[in-house]
């Protein structure tokens, strides 16, 4: 028998978050959060983003054991002020058996119905800076800390229970060596000249802090076009940069000024924390920690997080200036590798970014959604 219990308290959240780790236990693909940055990423009394959401969190036990959670999410934002009636659900986790999937989904089902929603879909987490997406295609492939992991039979599950694919995504890798960094290098030093700009590096994270607000306004005006965009409240960019700033490898941080010193565009380049992060095992301590900035140093791979570029200057070339910024500091890096993340593929703008860099599509992933009856 299966049955269906909701994930009160701070018991129940880390026994919640920990399931995965039993799921994925002896995978060389899956990439294991940290614990206790997760436990607080879905706490109603540490994340900021419930001033604007709400959340209930579910566990599925068949013959007292945990076989599966979904995390059932309202963002408030994206209802009341883009009129988007949709339920979300996120952080799902399942053993082959589709009447755990059933079941678990009939919970959000249930919420979304009685909050007068239209729709469910997922999986998806709070905002955009999130996690995204069922992966369908790419399953060997070492994952990463900003995606999910699941087994091949998810989306089975979801196809043979009525739902259809909502947002497709794709995730590209791009050996350093084929870059073609000439391009770069031309475009860069046309656009810096004609429209009076300057590439802005790093050495330190509290440099960075200093424009993070502005970062974020150029992220919101850059992607509020995009058919998956939410806005993040103000509590919620203070969150992120405690949370994520301190992740970063400065060097791999590159912003556009204009002449009066204003942020028109910016790149954020992490080191690759998916090895380090196997090692750790979802514990920081006491150990954790040093393979953290191990990686943080010497990964030869790094990953694409975020890229954006104010409307008003977006196809003119601000591009080629941050690429040509980190082409340089990769080169003496030693980077090997260059990763992307998962990227909507109705997004043709962000897809011409890269023709000169000779990606290779690795991973595919979509959400899945239906009607609420």
């Amino acid at each position: 028998m299966i049955t269906i219990k909701e994930a009160t308290s701070k018991k129940d959240l880390k026994t919640f978050v920990k399931f995965p780790f039993q799921l994925y236990k002896g995978s060389s693909s899956w990439v294991p959060p940290i614990i206790a940055e997760e436990v607080r990423t879905l706490d109603k009394n540490v994340n900021p983003v419930f001033k604007d959401a709400e959340a209930r969190y579910f566990l599925a036990y068949k013959d007292n054991k945990i076989v599966g959670r979904i995390a059932a999410i309202i963002n408030w934002l994206e209802v009341n002020g883009q009129n988007e009636m949709k339920m979300r659900f996120g952080w799902f986790d399942v053993i082959d058996d589709i009447e755990v999937t059933k079941l678990l989904l009939e919970k959000v089902h249930e919420i979304g119905k009685a909050k007068g929603l239209n729709y469910v879909e997922g999986p998806v987490g709070f905002s955009n800076l999130d996690k995204v997406g069922i992966l369908t295609e790419g399953f060997d492939e070492l994952g990463s800390m900003i995606t999910w992991h699941n087994h091949p039979y998810y989306a089975d599950h979801f196809r043979a229970l009525g739902y259809d694919v909502g947002k497709t995504y794709s995730e590209n890798k791009m050996e350093f060596k084929n870059i073609h960094q000439e391009f770069f290098t031309r475009v860069q030093t046309m656009v810096k000249k004609r429209y009076q700009l300057r590439a802005l590096n790093f050495t330190d994270n509290n440099e960075i802090m200093k424009y993070a607000d502005e970062m974020f306004e150029v992220f919101s005006e850059s992607h509020s076009v995009l058919s998956s965009f939410v806005e993040i409240n103000k509590e919620q960019r203070e969150y992120f940069k405690k949370k994520f700033i301190g992740f970063l490898n400065p060097e791999y941080v590159k912003f556009v000024l204009d002449k009066d010193d204003k942020l028109v565009g910016f790149g954020i380049v992490t080191p690759s924390y998916a090895k380090a992060l196997q090692k750790m095992n979802g514990k920081l301590f006491p150990f954790g920690f040093m393979h953290l900035l191990k990686a943080k140093k010497k990964a030869k791979t790094v990953t694409f997080y975020l890229i954006g570029v104010l409307p008003e200057y977006q196809n003119k070339g601000v591009t080629a200036i941050i690429f040509e910024e980190f082409w340089q500091t990769f080169n003496a890096k030693g980077i090997q590798l260059c990763v992307r993340g998962p990227e909507l593929d109705d997004n043709e703008a962000i897809q011409k970014l890269w023709k000169n860099f000779k990606p290779v599509t690795h991973k595919r992933r979509c959400t899945f959604k239906k009607a609420i009856i």
